[in-house]
């Protein structure tokens, strides 16, 4: 008799715990259609194209959601790198963007929903093709579909991902820059050379002018080789004290 009690009593108690989540879950529902929010979720199987041209997969996709929440929280369930900012994809930083606009379009529309999911699944493979086949090392990869559907696919690379080519190229313009500044340096050094040695020349000519003088010899006599042999040894030793030194001098004989 206390075992039968004690059943009954366990089966009252699961019975009203039953009831009232019945009841709560007729309140939600009650609310939610209340604001016009209540959801007739459908899935439907459907065939997507894969990243392998002419290959299918069959995928059960969900519509019929009654707003853009829910119907993120189920894309993002089943695609984790949708709307979710910068994840990692075989270690290329990757972002994959869905408009919220196209969002409600696809999450009452079969068509659109189908489209949507077919390109979400691929985007891995798809991803790891661009990797593989790239020229050069990818560092980012941006996938944004914007309020139409419309996709924009973007990258960024660099075909030196450890920098070496980069140090090199530095290296090279660093020493480049130091021979042209040691030539410059030489021109520099060399005109300046010239220019005092032109400074000396002039200094020197200078000297010479100041000390230069200027004279005429006059001979008069009756013989001209006499004459002339007496100009030169005037000429020659202008120093003389035969010669006058005057305003110039004048030697007459």
């Amino acid at each position: 008799m206390m075992a039968v009690t004690g059943i009954e009593g366990n089966y009252n108690a699961y019975g009203s715990a039953y009831a009232a989540q019945k009841n709560e879950a007729a309140q939600k529902k009650a609310a939610e259609k209340a604001e016009g929010k209540e959801s007739h979720v459908i899935t439907s199987t459907v065939e997507l194209k894969t990243s392998t041209p002419g290959k299918t997969r069959t995928e059960q996709i969900q519509t019929g959601y009654s707003n853009v929440n829910d119907y993120s929280k189920y894309l993002q369930d089943k695609y984790r790198y949708m709307n979710t900012g910068t994840t990692s994809m075989q270690g290329v930083p990757t972002t994959v963007s869905v408009s919220g606009a196209f969002l409600k379009k696809c999450m009452n529309d079969p068509e659109k929903a189908t489209y949507l999911e077919e390109n979400l699944a691929a985007i891995p493979d798809c991803v790891s093709h661009a990797i593989s086949h790239s020229i050069g090392t990818l560092t980012s990869i941006s996938i944004q579909m914007d309020a139409n559907g419309n996709i924009t696919m973007m990258s960024t690379g660099t075909n030196d991902p450890d920098g070496r080519i980069a140090r090199e190229n530095a290296e090279r313009k660093a020493k480049e820059q130091k021979e042209n500044e040691e030539k410059l340096e030489k021109k520099r050094s060399e005109r300046k050379e010239q220019e005092e040695h032109l400074a000396e020349l002039r200094a020197k000519r200078k000297a010479e002018s100041e000390t230069l003088q200027s004279h005429e010899i006059i001979v008069v006599g009756s013989d001209v080789r006499d004459l002339t042999e007496k100009m030169i040894a005037a000429m020659k030793n202008p120093n003389s004290t035969a010669i006058s030194k005057t305003a110039g001098f004048d030697l007459k004989i």
